[in-house]
């Protein structure tokens, strides 16, 4: 009978115990899900907020209060911007477009042209000195309706925590790489009211889910790094703003707190991005997640697949006359460029090799999405190497070298295919990210000039350069999904006739696929080692640096007086002061790498 009551009270004790485990389990399931409805909720509200104060704009005829709604309008959009940007790209790249033709050019038979709409036209149509009330008005009406369509249709149940984290990092990074350069504030450059609206969502999204946080000094953290960002972005103008500080500073702070928040809340991502995980400085060797931008399986930058690279990518007997190879137009002593105007192999500028492996097109017109496929490009090309892939591999199985280096690097017999991968591994190894500038940013040195800092802020400032050059590789790959490398028509003149200019004969991206819309179109190069690099531009028409930024401070093409009709860049002056020039030329020296 005792035995009976002895266990008859134990199994009392594991029913308790397990009633107290459910019902902590179920608390914690219940907090989960209550924080995902309140954020969907706060999302929605803000959603409809925002097409409210659209609609209000076309109730009122005054122009001013237009403007005034306007601002407001752009405040909530970017309250909302961390969960748009991720619940639903499309949109959020539709209502967040640069005001210019959206080209698309899948092949000859599937090219489509779109007319930009959203917050950049509705910018640009409202500040103009002479206002389109009518197209105003247009803008205005698609922008509401596709953020009513948003706010009907729209739901958070797929969202898991790792989601939140992956929000919260894109928009600290999105802030510091185009929010901060005035990317998508073209003619009003609010671009830090608008970063503090985003950093102040980025904490309301955190505190949905405080109570995840076992140590709570990291949510302390959060608020304190996030207060002081919004604070120091108060504190400024557009022109003025201290962008090296500030990335340095606080938005690599605030990615350090982020590291510490997946190991707290104990996240297992279920896949890699562009960025890898565990960095907490944007302008390091181990920021970039190499695999993202290679078919590759494996590492492609092991030792001996990158030795093998280097050997193929010297070597003239993969040339049909064994009289070129890819070192002959990217000769290392010149930092992977020939030094020469116009390389005789292709009638343009050889462009550097350093980064190149960081990029969603290839060549200056951007004719291809990968560094394999170039090779081809190179191999088939009449002028360059004029062979078949087939007589590459009929090439390299001759050599008996070769085949024990590939056998030692892929544990396979060499053919066109590894060949490719072995080149593209050894480009890919040209990203040493150890300039003046990546040191400092790292906390390895403290060596930048007040020149070189001022510099930088002009760069991604005053001189928009970073609109188009976006950090840290300073080329078109554009943040924070790193999926498209732009193109841009800046108009580069044939000579540096300044009285009589003419555009250059060469029509870029035009003669891919016969688009018109796309005439005189060239690919945004790494202005990384910029130094080491010239001449300039797609002609090499530039011998120095200075004359590079006379040319943009005029306004592009139609600071030199020739008129087209689709120029990106804008055509105002960008009246920097000579000091102002030689200051951004002092920067983009430190962009140059020990090599």
């Amino acid at each position: 009978m005792k035995l009976l009551n002895i266990n008859i009270l134990k199994a009392i004790f594991l029913y308790s115990l397990l009633v107290i485990l459910g019902s902590c389990k179920k608390k914690e399931t219940y907090d989960t899900i209550s924080a995902f409805k309140n954020l969907e909720k706060y999302y929605k509200s803000e959603l409809g907020i925002t097409s409210s104060v659209l609609d209000k704009m076309n109730e009122t005829n005054s122009i001013k209060e237009k403007q005034k709604l306007f601002v407001e309008a752009r405040k909530h959009f970017k309250i909302i911007e961390p969960l748009l940007s991720f619940t639903d790209s499309d949109s959020y790249s539709f209502l967040n477009q640069p005001n210019i033709l959206k080209i698309e050019e899948e092949d000859f038979t599937d090219i489509k042209i779109k007319n930009p709409a959203g917050f950049q036209v509705i910018e640009e149509t409202l500040f103009d000195e002479k206002v389109n009330e009518h197209e105003l008005a247009k803008q205005v009406k698609i922008t509401s309706t596709r953020l009513k369509f948003l706010h009907k249709n729209q739901t958070f149940q797929f969202l898991q925590k790792h989601h939140i984290l992956w929000i919260v990092r894109d928009e600290i990074n999105r802030i510091a790489l185009t929010g901060i350069t005035g990317f998508d504030s073209p003619a009003l450059e609010n671009s830090l009211v608008e970063s503090q609206a985003a950093y102040q969502s980025i904490l309301k999204i955190l505190g949905f889910f405080k109570n995840d946080f076992t140590n709570k000094t990291i949510y302390s953290d959060w608020e304190k790094e996030i207060n002081m960002s919004v604070d120091f972005l108060s504190k400024s103008n557009f022109k003025d703003f201290d962008r090296y500080h500030f990335i340095k500073n606080h938005t690599q702070k605030a990615l350090g707190i982020w590291n510490l928040t997946v190991t707290d809340w104990k996240i297992q991502f279920p896949f890699k991005q562009p960025i890898n995980y565990e960095i907490a400085d944007l302008f390091s060797k181990e920021t970039f997640n190499i695999n993202y931008f290679t078919n590759q399986k494996g590492n492609p930058l092991e030792a001996d697949k990158v030795a093998l690279g280097k050997q193929l990518f010297q070597d003239v007997a993969l040339s049909k006359n064994r009289d070129i190879s890819c070192a002959s137009c990217h000769k290392e002593a010149l930092y992977f460029t020939d030094g020469i105007a116009l390389s005789p192999k292709t009638t343009r500028n050889s462009p550097t090799l350093f980064y190149a492996a960081f990029q969603k097109g290839f060549f200056h017109d951007n004719r291809t999405e990968s560094l394999e496929s170039q090779i081809v490009d190179v191999v088939n090309n009449p002028n360059e190497f004029h062979l078949s892939l087939n007589d590459i591999e009929t090439r390299i199985k001759e050599n008996t070298t070769y085949q024990k280096a590939f056998l030692k690097a892929y544990n396979k017999k060499g053919d066109n295919i590894l060949a490719r991968a072995a080149i593209a591994s050894y480009i890919m190894s040209l990203s040493p990210f150890n300039s003046k500038f990546d040191l400092n940013m790292q906390g390895k040195e403290k060596s930048l000039t007040q020149s070189e800092i001022n510099g930088f802020n002009l760069f991604t400032g005053k001189a928009k350069c970073a609109t188009c050059h976006f950090a840290p590789l300073f080329n078109g790959l554009v943040p924070t999904s790193f999926k498209e490398s732009e193109i841009e028509l800046i108009g580069v003149p044939k000579t540096k006739d300044s009285i009589h200019p003419e555009i250059d004969d060469d029509l870029g991206r035009y003669n891919v696929y016969k688009t018109n819309e796309r005439k005189f179109f060239f690919k945004t190069p790494t202005v990384r080692n910029v130094e080491k690099t010239s001449p300039y531009m797609h002609n090499g028409v530039f011998n120095t640096l200075e004359e590079v930024i006379s040319f943009y401070n005029k306004g592009g093409a139609a600071g030199l007086g020739i008129q087209l009709e689709r120029q990106t860049l804008s055509s105002e002056p960008l009246n920097l002061s000579k000091t102002e020039e030689k200051e951004l030329v002092d920067f983009l020296k430190t962009l140059t790498d020990i090599y």
